[in-house]
């Protein structure tokens, strides 16, 4: 009797993180596959069953294959740029110095900056006049670049801001992987004499190799779902040099009007983010717990 009890009880909990997870995830998912296979009007209204002609016209698209190659480009450099940083910092606040408490504070207070505030920082920092940016390009003997509205540096300039607002997160993961490693491995590699890159390389990053996977997994997630900081600063351009996929369904679907095409551009995103996810996690065999 008393573990039937437990059981009702334990769904009744559960019951409400069901619910949730079916109006916000399950069902949107669902619609969205429902609507890629369907031409819809501007409200969203399904008129006519379209089979597979909305993904015909997404493979015969040029623009998608522009866009899906801003997405990886941009993913990729986003996602090793933050995680390196992120490290470099945590390994020079994990030593044992003067003032790195102040440090360490500052460097993980991007996670208390919103995505709307940091990109309108950004927008300062990268101004082509007065930003800091070109004043320092001009201190060594650089000409001045106009970040936001020329296409060569437009997808650079968003990858940096997007690296510094993921070095927060980044850093605070990866300083209590480093703060958990046990004393005694520490005095073992002093007493044995190990070099410090040799102790680094050898003993260090593979103890912390599971917030390394973890922090890997996130902040590959969180670059696939970038949208904040494209909309404030770029809106996808100049010549769709910043309008990654993501980007893409939302002007699709909200500047367009078109649902269908939108859902198709959805599902496809979900798929891609899928097959990553599953290669990612095949490397999990060389993470040591």
């Amino acid at each position: 009797m008393k573990n039937r009890t437990n059981e009702i009880n334990g769904r009744i909990f559960f019951l409400p993180a069901l619910i949730i997870t079916i109006i916000f995830y399950i069902y949107p998912l669902l619609k969205t596959v429902l609507y890629s296979f369907y031409f819809t009007g501007n409200s969203g209204e399904l008129i006519e069953f379209a089979g597979i002609e909305n993904y015909i016209e997404l493979f015969t698209d040029s623009n998608f294959y522009y866009s899906l190659y801003v997405t990886f480009k941009f993913v990729f450099y986003t996602t090793i740029f933050s995680i390196l940083v992120s490290l470099f910092l945590a390994i020079l606040c994990n030593e044992k110095l003067k003032g790195i408490p102040m440090f360490r504070t500052f460097f993980s207070s991007t996670m208390g900056i919103s995505v709307s505030a940091a990109s309108t920082i950004v927008l300062f920092m990268f101004h082509p006049s007065v930003g800091i940016i070109n004043s320092i390009l001009v201190e060594l003997g650089f000409l001045p670049i106009n970040w936001f509205t020329d296409s060569r540096y437009t997808l650079m300039a968003v990858i940096i801001s997007t690296v510094w607002m993921n070095i927060g997160f980044g850093f605070i993961v990866l300083t209590a992987g480093l703060q958990n490693i046990s004393t005694e491995v520490e005095e073992s590699c002093m007493i044995d004499g190990t070099g410090y890159f040799s102790k680094l390389f050898k003993i260090t990053l593979p103890l912390i190799s599971p917030s390394l996977f973890y922090l890997l997994i996130t902040t590959t997630l969180k670059s696939f779902q970038s949208f904040g900081q494209i909309d404030i600063m770029t809106g996808g351009g100049p010549a769709n040099s910043t309008n990654i996929l993501v980007y893409s369904l939302y002007r699709t679907a909200f500047v367009d009007y078109r649902f269908d095409y939108a859902s198709v551009k959805g599902v496809i995103l979900l798929i891609i983010i899928t097959i990553v996810m599953c290669i990612k996690f095949k490397l999990e065999r060389r993470v040591h717990y």
